[in-house]
């Protein structure tokens, strides 16, 4: 599986990386214990180098797991996030320097794993304008507490700001049908020579193409306030233009989706999100192993095809 380095940190991932929200429970409902462990060490034995978690998944549960079982692998880079602090009721985001030093503090105790990078997870522009958080995990970095660190964003003036203050990774939405924050960011990106992280590269599912416009969400289940009807039916009308691509080696929209993304060349990593062993099986047999994840011309008409559908954004 092919490697990049991740931004300045010094450490080398792989192209996929194991996101581990939907294992944990908490954006689509149960999974087994056994499970949990069982995709972990699939991930493990497919190569992916990658992990990535945060402090609020499983309560804590996630961090400890993956520390557990990545503790005798020399390769195994950790990215986690925090700022949510879960001990009050309603949950609220903290991003003062006190909290956040007890709370990398708690995450790299949990982990107890050499390389760990933390991100800030998903701030306000003013608290990174403010400069206090992007200063501790600074502070952190430079006393090798942690080995970098970052922002996971949620929008463009965040992003930006992250960049400004020397994040050296950076978390964005990205997806076929959500392009339009790193193609904004893609030139500072680069120009800060910062790693990026592709977070809802499936739409939490939507382009795997599975779906009807009627589609019901279950209980517990994000996805079900995610999306009106309205913008359901829209999005899943949109669907079409990825089957413009599918052929030889693209064997399904998802391999359509997720190609995608690793062929744009400011994504360091696409993150991943399976539930079983089955789903991550499939996903890194589809997306293939090297570049050209999709070629010129099928990159030039996926392009136009996401155009005439509506998908610009």
């Amino acid at each position: 599986m092919q490697r990049q380095q991740l931004g300045v940190t010094g450490l080398n991932v792989t192209s996929l990386g194991l996101g581990t929200w939907g294992l944990s429970g908490d954006g689509y409902g149960k999974v087994a214990e056994a499970q949990q462990d069982a995709v972990i060490e699939r991930a493990r034995a497919l190569g992916l180098t990658l992990y990535e978690t945060a402090d609020v998944y499983g309560h804590g549960d996630m961090e400890r797991r993956l520390g557990r079982l990545l503790k005798d692998d020399p390769r195994a880079v950790v990215v986690t996030k925090v700022g949510t602090d879960r001990a009050v009721s309603p949950p609220r985001k903290r991003f003062d320097p006190d909290y956040l030093r007890r709370a990398v503090s708690e995450s790299v105790e949990r982990l107890g794993l050499p390389r760990v990078v933390v991100l800030l997870h998903n701030p306000s522009l003013k608290a990174l304008e403010q400069g206090e958080a992007t200063s501790v995990l600074q502070e952190l970095t430079d006393t090798q507490v942690i080995r970098g660190w970052g922002v996971s964003a949620g929008d463009i003036e965040t992003g930006r700001a992250a960049l400004e203050r020397g994040a050296q990774v950076l978390q964005l939405a990205y997806n076929a049908l959500w392009r339009r924050d790193v193609e904004e960011l893609k030139g500072e990106i680069e120009a800060h020579q910062a790693a990026l992280l592709a977070r809802s590269v499936l739409a939490h599912g939507l382009l795997c193409g599975h779906w009807s416009v009627h589609k019901d969400f279950p209980d517990g289940d994000h996805r079900g306030e995610r999306w009106t009807p309205d913008d359901l039916r829209r999005r899943v009308g949109q669907l079409a233009a990825l089957r413009s691509v599918i052929g030889g080696e693209v064997l399904t929209m998802r391999s359509a989706a997720l190609r995608f993304v690793l062929a744009t060349p400011v994504v360091t990593s696409a993150i991943l999100g399976p539930r079983s062993v089955v789903q991550l099986d499939q996903l890194v047999r589809e997306v293939g192993r090297e570049q050209p994840y999709l070629s010129a011309e099928k990159l030039s008409k996926l392009d136009v095809r996401l155009t005439d559908v509506g998908a610009t954004t």
